[in-house]
């Protein structure tokens, strides 16, 4: 007899190791694909003479996933880091970073791409009220899923959007070098003697458009020489770098090749959109806050293609593409970026490999060096709390143990969907846990 899911949770309920296999679970935080490992941790004296604590056995530890789709606990944890690492980029006050930043010339930057032929889409009024698609003359509903897809497949320039993704993050990178420039000659400086006077700093996100082409949101700050704690010369200004950022955007150009030879101008999109950053202030005029900034920086953070029918893992064959579950539009994406990838010459762009993000092989989220903190240090300070909170539960000191891990990999999930059932109900409580937390500390 085959027991239904609901027979199988109940099953996995009742077995007397639940509560155990609960408490592992919740330790993870509700993961959906946690880590098993098998082994011990241990405290030692400095001499190694006498074992002070212990704990071992079969654990689970976060998978880590930032994206939404996969792992929602793991993508909340994400999203929280990210948080405090744009936060602290704008506002200053933590992660090492001074409130000063605040003070300084700072934007808010879109970057898009270039039209590779007409899609459906559902613009509005000022009012929000729905106008008929440019492309196709009809009204589509928010949720239809033809927004974003090709007029006319047959005329989109597929080759040319995959190429263009492909190359995102080098034109990001010239974007970069010719703000610089840009900014430099602005101020009357030459672009060697720019790095004496101010530094460029950064951190941008790329977010998925329907159409299945990133776009890049990006805090632009400027600072002294020295960084974050060096006063920004008193030349700039959010006009100048407002200025400076629409300049260099034009400027920037990265050449490739289509595959019949012919060469190929890659540019941004001819919509540039850039916001002065206010402390805490908005106004009509388009100035955004830190605060709402960093928030929404951080939900883009997590996303993965943005669309709902995207494969959240590589393609391993043609077999893949031919069963996904996808839209028309993004499957002609990914069939012409694992077709692009098997000729010599696209070798380096490695498509094949991202095929199932159509063709984009950045990071969702980077920075400059001197932006804020990082995500590594982040994570550090995290787990140095936790032994710090485990060192003082046992009354010991940090230089007074050795720790031992000895730990090795036992597998990855769960055994079955019944487990990862009540894996999902578990992390939803969590959540809701924090959430009105979030909301009682709010209104304290």
């Amino acid at each position: 007899m085959i027991l239904s899911l609901e027979d199988r949770i109940a099953d996995r309920v009742q077995r007397a190791d639940y509560r155990d296999w609960r408490d592992k679970v919740t330790a993870t935080g509700g993961c959906l694909a946690p880590i098993r490992l098998f082994g011990a941790w241990q405290l030692h004296n400095l001499d190694s003479t006498k074992v002070l604590a212990h704990l071992g056995g079969d654990v689970m530890v976060p998978c880590g996933n930032r994206r939404a789709s996969v792992c929602p606990s793991c993508s909340d944890r994400y999203a929280a880091d990210a948080f405090h690492l744009m936060r602290a980029g704008l506002s200053g006050g933590s992660k090492g970073v001074p409130e000063s930043v605040a003070e300084k010339p700072r934007v808010f930057t879109t970057l898009t791409a270039p039209s590779f032929g007409a899609v459906h889409n559902r613009p509005t009024t000022s009012s929000g009220k729905a106008r008929p698609c440019t492309g196709c003359g009809q009204f589509h509903h928010l949720d239809d899923p033809r927004i974003g897809g090709a007029v006319d497949p047959d005329t989109y320039d597929y080759v040319g959007a995959v190429l263009w993704q492909a190359h995102a993050g080098k034109l990001w990178h010239r974007f970069t070098i010719a703000l610089r420039r840009a900014l430099a000659r602005a101020a009357g400086l030459t672009v060697r003697d720019f790095k004496d006077h101010a530094r460029l700093s950064y951190a941008k996100v790329a977010e998925y458009q329907r159409r299945g082409l990133v776009h890049f949101h990006a805090v632009i700050r400027i600072d002294g020489p020295d960084g974050s704690h060096d006063p920004a010369p008193a030349w700039a200004t959010v006009d100048l770098v407002d200025h400076a950022v629409r300049v260099a955007a034009r400027s920037v150009l990265v050449e490739s090749f289509r595959p019949d030879g012919t060469v190929i101008d890659l540019v941004w999109g001819a919509q540039v959109d850039v916001r002065p950053i206010q402390a805490d202030v908005e106004d009509d005029a388009g100035a955004v806050s830190d605060s709402k900034l960093a928030a929404y920086v951080a939900k883009y953070a997590t996303k993965g293609t943005g669309a709902r029918d995207t494969p959240d893992r590589p393609i391993r064959s043609q077999l893949d593409i031919d069963h996904l579950r996808v839209s028309d539009h993004h499957r002609r994406m990914i069939q012409t970026a694992w077709d692009l990838g098997d000729l010599h010459f696209y070798t380096e762009l490695n498509l094949r490999k991202w095929a199932h993000m159509l063709a984009f092989r950045g990071h969702f989220l980077t920075k400059s060096k001197h932006y804020s903190t990082t995500f590594k240090r982040i994570r550090e300070d995290r787990r140095a709390f936790r032994a710090a909170e485990v060192l003082e539960r046992l009354g010991l000191a940090a230089d007074e143990v050795i720790v031992v891990n000895d730990w090795a990999y036992a597998g990855s999930g769960y055994a079955n969907d019944a487990e990862r059932e009540l894996a999902s109900g578990i992390a939803e409580r969590l959540r809701a846990q924090r959430q009105r937390q979030y909301t009682e500390e709010d209104a304290a």
